[in-house]
């Protein structure tokens, strides 16, 4: 379905790519999905306008989407404007209270701000939120060495719910808050993962820059396309999944345990890799369930 809808298809042709997706319609149809959007889908103006073009489609056949963004590269960038250095442990970026403010401003702002008008702009209706809106993502500090790295205390969904039941497109950026006023920087996967289980939504898809998880990774033809939960550990002890894959892996099982019910890790690069996910037999990536 990707790349397919081209001059070259017949109309024949393009009704039989609209009735084999009907039943996946049917399926999704009033039903919720958490998109988790960032890396490299983010940085190409081509692979955004795609990854945009199916969210909107999605929106308009009835499924009723949320979508969590990152936006770690635009941070990393107006800190280097700023004189400041990015520090990371453990794939996490160490935040003081300076950062936290960046932070706050390029996702919920920039960023946000971006993807809502991307989204207006092709005929979708989004309104941009950040975890410190209604109190959406309360949080708490991850680890003291992070500084203001938040582990998420509780995800509050009415926001959410009353967009999505107005027919709207929640973005969402991932920023977190205290009781005490404090501001917190939230992996997106993480973020994502417990949205998606507070929403109990039907699908989380988080977009990442692999083919999926792969038992060699240097061999795209090895990927693993279905992953039980209960066998992910054991993938992290083979060392199949190691280094940044290992909290993406975490976030799924997470999500599932949460009571989402399926999660896809799907590569962002590959245009329209939603829809192929969700509306075609083949599909692609890897599907924890």
């Amino acid at each position: 379905m990707a790349g397919g809808l081209n001059m070259e298809l017949s109309n024949a042709q393009r009704a039989e790519v609209l009735v084999r997706a009907l039943p996946y319609i049917q399926k999704y149809n009033g039903k919720i999905i958490v998109v988790k959007y960032g890396g490299n889908a983010m940085v190409s103006d081509e692979l955004k306008n795609a990854v945009m073009r199916d969210i909107v489609l999605l929106s308009l056949i009835g499924v009723k989407v949320v979508l969590v963004h990152g936006g770690g590269p635009e941070i990393s960038e107006t800190l280097k404007s700023m004189g400041k250095k990015s520090e990371f442990i453990g794939g996490l970026r160490v935040t003081d209270r300076e950062t936290a403010n960046v932070v706050q401003m390029v996702l919920a702002g920039k960023v946000n701000k971006s993807l809502v008008a991307h989204i207006g702009h092709i005929g979708g209706r989004a309104v941009g939120l950040c975890g410190l809106d209604a109190h959406l993502i309360e949080a708490r500090v991850a680890d003291a060495r992070l500084g203001y790295v938040g582990e998420i205390t509780k995800v509050d969904t009415a926001p959410i719910l009353d967009l999505l039941d107005k027919g709207y497109i929640p973005v969402i950026s991932t920023t977190g808050g205290d009781a005490d006023g404090n501001i917190y920087n939230i992996n997106a996967d993480t973020a994502a993962a417990r949205i998606a289980g507070a929403l109990k939504a039907e699908n989380l898809v988080l977009m990442t820059d692999t083919p999926g998880l792969l038992r060699d990774k240097d061999d795209p033809a090895t990927l693993i396309s279905t992953l039980p939960v209960s066998e992910a550990p054991q993938l992290v002890r083979e060392g199949v999944v190691s280094g940044g894959m290992i909290p993406k892996v975490d976030c799924c099982v997470e999500a599932i345990r949460r009571g989402v019910g399926r999660v896809f890790i799907v590569d962002g690069r590959v245009p329209h890799a939603i829809l192929i996910e969700i509306l075609t037999d083949e599909g692609l990536g890897t599907m924890f369930v």
